[in-house]
């Protein structure tokens, strides 16, 4: 048995928390009665969302994504000139691991596997993530030494973790954090008095970017695939 919340972000639907959301909105029937938050089901109930039978993800899906600069992390928005959804066109609905703000470009994680999605994005796991990151002015030693301490950021009253930096240029810097606070690398060069010029993520765990054109994905398969799974304890 499973939560009908997880159970819906298992199969696909939506996110554990739109999925409370939908409950609590009447929208969501199990064996024909009006679900209720909090309740249990397996596979041999009839789930409905909206008058539509909810299937059982029978195969999960797990996508290295390219995202180019422009394309919206995001399911749905009219305000966005293209949805991350709609860049990909996968015909099986996926949902991705750990956003990349419109402006940033670089790796995601796309799945219909609920599971690895919440174990990617729980930041206590402290799941690495790599960026490349140019700036608009040259890079200083006090610039790497403090961004790697750790930076206070007003505007989120939070203290970012300590992580790696490695300048590998005048103006470019790579990073590796274990937490994704919003805008997080913009907001600790901002920090310093540094604008970023562009930013790109290069590895999520053991996923690398490396070799994937942009706007493209490969499924993730065989050791690849399930070191991920390893790294994330399922």
């Amino acid at each position: 048995m499973t939560r009908l919340n997880k159970y819906l972000a298992e199969c696909g639907i939506c996110s554990r928390r739109e999925a409370d959301k939908q409950i609590d909105q009447g929208r969501v029937m199990v064996n024909g009665q009006k679900a209720v938050s909090g309740m249990q089901v397996c596979d041999r109930d009839c789930v409905e969302v909206n008058g539509k039978r909810v299937k059982s993800v029978s195969s999960k899906v797990v996508l290295a994504y390219n995202k180019p600069v422009g394309v919206t992390c995001t399911e749905k928005d009219r305000h966005a000139e293209k949805t991350i959804v709609e860049a990909v066109k996968y015909p099986v609905r996926l949902t991705y691991a750990g956003r990349l703000d419109k402006d940033s470009d670089g790796l995601i994680i796309m799945t219909n596997d609920g599971t690895l999605i919440q174990s990617m994005m729980r930041g206590a796991n402290r799941h690495e993530k790599e960026y490349l990151v140019k700036v608009d002015r040259e890079i200083t030693d006090d610039f790497l030494i403090g961004m790697s301490k750790g930076v206070y950021l007003k505007e989120l009253d939070v203290t970012t973790r300590p992580c790696f930096l490695e300048g590998i240029g005048k103006y470019t810097f790579r990073i590796i954090l274990t937490q994704g606070l919003n805008r997080q690398i913009r907001r600790m060069c901002g920090h310093f008095g540094y604008k970023v010029k562009s930013l790109t993520r290069t590895r999520v765990m053991n996923i690398e970017l490396a070799g994937l054109k942009s706007g493209t994905y490969r499924e993730l398969k065989g050791e690849e695939l399930s070191e991920l799974y390893r790294l994330c304890g399922i």
